[in-house]
């Protein structure tokens, strides 16, 4: 199991542990002259959330796998801005910066056609990437700040954004591989190098702030947009609807069913065509509405609410059984 950065961590041996990080501690606000302070120390200082700024390292240094262990704790609206920083650093300073260099990289006054063709493949790109962040800061992150407003939009959820949401680094892919693969420079070589490889950073980074959105902002929002459609359902329940409602929706009782049947995550995934990261959210959801966090408990909830026979699992069991000796 990784070792996760903690509160007690030194910031600076999060720099020399991941120094790509540094950039993630300039989009939370948090400039360099960290001392020995701690993260706690450091981020109560910057005015941060501490455990938003350790779900977002923790992430980009170990992967979606220690998502589970910061979902509950993360502030939707920490998390926000640091997403709308990543955005004005990547179309005001590194996009632009990586032009610059490639204009100064490649020949385009002697009519070198493959020159000019890779500049406007690039010029497309970044017009690809200010559409997309766009919509992005004007569309979703407006949504989400009705929500933290607390205003719940019955017609929208973010699960919506998340089965359109694609990635932007494919196309810096195809430029890099156009580059190394068809271009011949004519002059100093070395200026072609140091564009490419910030192409290969830019790329990295850009996948990971895709991933970081699906697979810890999405969630998180999701959380939030249950819980305001469960204060809805309170709030009419005291006004007079006598009408009892159960704690879990459909959808949370199918994933419940899923679970207690033995699949996985991917399984219940497929099954109910979602996404593993919607899976996740229904659990997380299911596991609070309820106050059963093991699948046992879930099978106990599952039969005495009649959402699956004992027959049924029984049956499931042996099958999964006489599978696994073959």
């Amino acid at each position: 199991m990784p070792s996760y950065y903690n509160d007690n961590t030194k910031m600076s041996d999060i720099i020399c542990d991941a120094p790509q990080l540094l950039q993630m501690m300039s989009r939370f606000g948090i400039p360099l002259g960290v001392g020995d302070r701690s993260v706690q120390e450091i981020c109560a200082t910057a005015g941060v959330d501490t455990p938003t700024f350790l779900a977002v390292a923790n992430f980009m240094r170990h992967g979606s796998d220690s998502v589970t262990q910061h979902l509950d704790q993360v502030s939707v609206s920490a998390l926000m801005t640091y997403l709308k920083n990543a955005h004005d650093y990547y179309l005001s300073f590194q996009l632009p910066a990586i032009r610059r260099k490639l204009l100064e990289a490649i020949d385009t006054a002697q009519q070198n056609d493959v020159a000019l063709l890779i500049l406007k493949f690039y010029d497309g790109y970044m017009g690809e990437v200010r559409r997309h962040m766009e919509y992005e800061n004007h569309k979703i992150f407006t949504y989400v700040e009705r929500l933290l407003n607390g205003t719940y939009d019955k017609n929208f959820k973010i699960d919506c954004f998340a089965r359109r949401h694609t990635g932007i680094d494919k196309k810096l892919q195809e430029l890099k591989n156009i580059i190394i693969k068809y271009y011949v420079p004519t002059g100093d070589g070395d200026l072609l190098n140091y564009v490419l490889f910030d192409i290969f950073n830019c790329e990295a980074d850009l996948r990971s702030h895709c991933q970081l959105e699906d697979e810890l902002f999405v969630p998180a929002v999701g959380i939030l947009e249950e819980q305001l459609a469960q204060q809805g359902l309170c709030h009419s329940e005291k006004t007079g609807d006598k009408t009892v409602t159960d704690p879990l929706s459909e959808r949370e009782k199918e994933v419940v069913c899923c679970i207690v049947r033995g699949m996985t995550n991917k399984e219940v995934a497929a099954f109910l065509f979602i996404s593993i990261n919607t899976v996740l959210t229904h659990r997380k959801n299911i596991s609070r509405k309820l106050n059963i966090h093991s699948v046992s408990g879930l099978t106990i909830y599952a039969i005495a609410s009649g959402l699956v026979d004992v027959k049924e699992l029984n049956a499931t069991a042996n099958i999964k059984k006489a599978a696994s000796l073959r």
